[in-house]
C-alpha cells in the first residue's frame, strides 16, 4: 500500500538532561508537499529532523519516514533522503569535487555527474576549491548540492539558505521548486517568515518543542511585524496614524514618527499618501519577537 505521508510523527519526545527539546511532536507531511517547519531558534526544529534520520533517538513517541521506521531501518531511510544539516562538517583538506565524489560513493554512485555539474554551475561554485578555503556561503552551496544531487524522494533541509546572499537564495528556491515538480517531498526548517511564506504550501509552527499551529502561508502575514520610521518634509500633525489598523505609534514629533506595524503595510501607505513624506525606512522584527507578541495571550490563558 502506498504510504500517503512522507513524514508522520506522533507524540515524539526528546530531552537533553533537563531541557525538553520536543514535548510530544505530532506532524504529518504528505508526499509531494513543499512543507515549511517554522520556529524561532531553539524551538526544536533541528532535533526533530535528526530524530527523523535516527541521528539521535527520541525518548518517546513514534516516527515514520516514507513509510519506514527510522530506528528499525535507518540505512533504508537515509538512502532515499537528501539531508542538509544546519551545521556542515566536511574534511577541510578535500576539494569540493572530491567531497562530492566521496558522498556520491557512499550513496552507491546514484548521482548523474552531469546533473551535479549543472547544480554547481547554477550556484556559482568552484569544484577545484579546497573546503577549508570556502566562505560560509560557499560551504552552504556544497551542502545544497550534496542534498540534491542524487534526486532523492524526500529532502530534509535544516535552514537551507543560511549564509547565502539574496541572489543565491532565490536560485536555491528555484532548485527546490524543481525538485518538488519532479515528485520529491521538500521539508525545510527556517526561522525566517518571509522564506517560508515564499516557498511552502503548508506550514507547521513549532514553539518550545510542540506544534502550536498549522497554517497556510498567507496566515503568516498576521504574525509579521515591522518597525517603520517616517520622516516628513516639514512639520506636520501625524497623530492620525495611530488610528490606522495594525499601527502602533512608538514615538512621534513634528517631523518624524517611529511606528510598529502588524500585518500588511497597505493601510499605512494609504494614510501616508496624504502627508509630505520625505523618507521611509522599514525593518522586520525578529521571529522571536513576533512569536512572543502573537502568542502572549495564549500563554497568559495557559497560566
Amino acid at each position: 500500500m502506498h504510504e500517503e505521508f512522507a513524514i508522520r510523527t506522533q507524540g515524539m519526545c526528546k530531552s537533553y538532561g533537563k531541557v525538553r527539546a520536543l514535548r510530544g511532536l505530532d506532524l504529518e507531511v504528505r508526499r509531494g508537499e513543499m512543507f515549511g517547519f517554522l520556529g524561532p531558534n531553539g524551538a526544536g526544529k533541528t532535533t526533530a529532523i535528526r530524530c527523523l534520520l535516527d541521528l539521535i533517538r527520541p525518548q518517546g513517541g513514534t516516527a515514520r519516514v516514507l513509510g519506514l521506521d527510522p530506528q528499525a531501518e535507518p540505512v533504508a531511510v537515509r538512502a532515499r533522503v537528501g539531508y542538509l544539516p544546519g551545521e556542515l562538517n566536511f574534511d577541510s583538506n578535500l576539494k569540493v569535487e572530491q567531497a562530492l565524489h566521496y558522498l556520491n560513493d557512499l550513496r552507491g554512485n546514484k548521482a548523474d555527474w552531469k546533473y551535479v555539474r549543472e547544480l554547481v554551475q547554477r550556484l556559482d561554485l568552484d569544484l577545484g576549491m579546497a573546503i577549508k578555503n570556502l566562505s560560509k556561503g560557499n560551504k552552504q552551496k556544497v551542502g545544497v548540492v550534496q542534498a540534491l544531487m542524487h534526486k532523492p524522494e524526500l529532502l530534509l533541509l535544516d535552514e537551507p539558505t543560511s549564509g547565502l546572499d539574496p541572489l543565491m537564495q532565490h536560485e536555491v528556491y528555484k532548485l527546490l521548486r524543481e525538485a518538488r515538480q519532479g515528485g520529491a517531498t521538500v521539508f525545510f526548517s527556517s526561522h525566517v517568515i518571509s522564506e517560508v511564506e515564499t516557498l511552502a504550501e503548508r506550514v507547521a509552527i513549532i514553539r518550545e518543542g510542540v506544534i502550536v499551529e498549522e497554517a497556510e502561508p498567507s496566515h503568516l502575514t498576521q504574525m509579521t511585524m515591522r518597525r517603520v520610521r517616517v520622516r516628513f518634509q516639514r512639520a506636520v500633525d501625524a497623530s492620525g496614524l495611530a488610528a490606522v489598523p495594525g499601527v502602533t505609534v512608538v514615538e512621534r514629533n513634528d517631523v518624524s514618527a517611529m511606528l510598529q506595524v502588524e500585518g500588511g503595510l497597505d493601510a499605512l501607505i494609504k494614510a501616508l499618501a496624504a502627508l509630505p513624506v520625505r523618507d521611509l525606512e522599514t525593518e522586520h522584527t525578529s521571529l522571536e519577537e513576533a512569536f512572543l507578541r502573537y502568542y502572549a495571550g495564549d500563554r497568559k490563558e495557559a497560566r
